[in-house]
């Protein structure tokens, strides 16, 4: 089944560089050239990707991934940024979009984020589908559901992106073992680009803000000084 890519971009060179490279993955592009009307577009369903532009007419790129996560179900989200706009990704992950690019960016890597969204998408449909064999895990109060992909802290469910869940399982699955920024970037996210540590950084700052009652002296998710990062044993 062909898979329906949404491109929310004003720049027109922009959008078409990457309504061509996604159709060269086999994907259907659609393309929109302002906020407000790609959220419509979306709305009318059918739709298995976003790629989402920040600066936008209409309606800008962070109000647009707001709205998506309002609505029922998932679909993935990759924000587009440009090199200055540190904060709006930020905000842009802290709202729910999966990942993002800094403009300018290479088509490898486009190709690389898109199809790592994919794999993790095909994973959680598996999972459920099987219902999998992972079983809950329970670490002094803080309680995964991996088959439903939901989180507990002290029976107040928390509110994970996908990639924050992800992460979240990988260091609950693996307790003791610490993990570089690069093995993290390889294996949850999919992929390995230099310069891009720091989003792993960010997330797990915020996840940090959710799951631990003093995110200034985490339990759960340590700090290995030098070398990365680790789940409690």
């Amino acid at each position: 089944m062909t898979r329906n890519v949404l491109i929310i971009e004003d720049n027109p060179g922009i959008g078409e560089l990457v309504r061509m490279h996604v159709a060269e993955l086999g994907m259907n592009p659609v393309l929109c050239d302002r906020g407000d009307t790609g959220l419509e577009r979306f709305r009318e369903g059918d739709i298995d990707l976003v790629i989402l532009d920040l600066m936008l007419p209409g309606m800008d790129g962070l109000s647009v991934c707001r709205e998506i996560r309002a609505g029922s179900g998932y679909v993935p989200v990759l924000m587009l940024t440009a090199k200055n706009t540190e904060l709006d990704r930020v905000l842009g992950l802290e709202i729910g979009a999966d990942d993002y690019l800094t403009k300018p960016f290479s088509v490898a890597e486009l190709s690389a984020r898109v199809k790592a969204l994919f794999r993790r998408v095909d994973a959680m449909a598996s999972a459920s589908a099987v219902g999998t064999s992972n079983n809950e895990l329970t670490v002094e109060g803080l309680r995964i559901d991996p088959v439903r992909r939901r989180v507990f802290v002290r029976d107040r469910e928390v509110e994970l992106t996908v990639r924050e869940f992800e992460l979240l399982w990988h260091f609950a699955s693996h307790p003791g073992r610490v993990f570089s920024r690069v093995q993290l970037l390889d294996t949850v996210w999919g992929y390995t680009h230099e310069g891009y540590e720091h989003t792993v950084n960010t997330h797990i700052n915020r996840l940090r803000g959710k799951i631990e009652t003093n995110p200034a002296r985490p339990e759960f998710i340590q700090t290995v000084w030098g070398v990365g990062y680790r789940f409690r044993e």
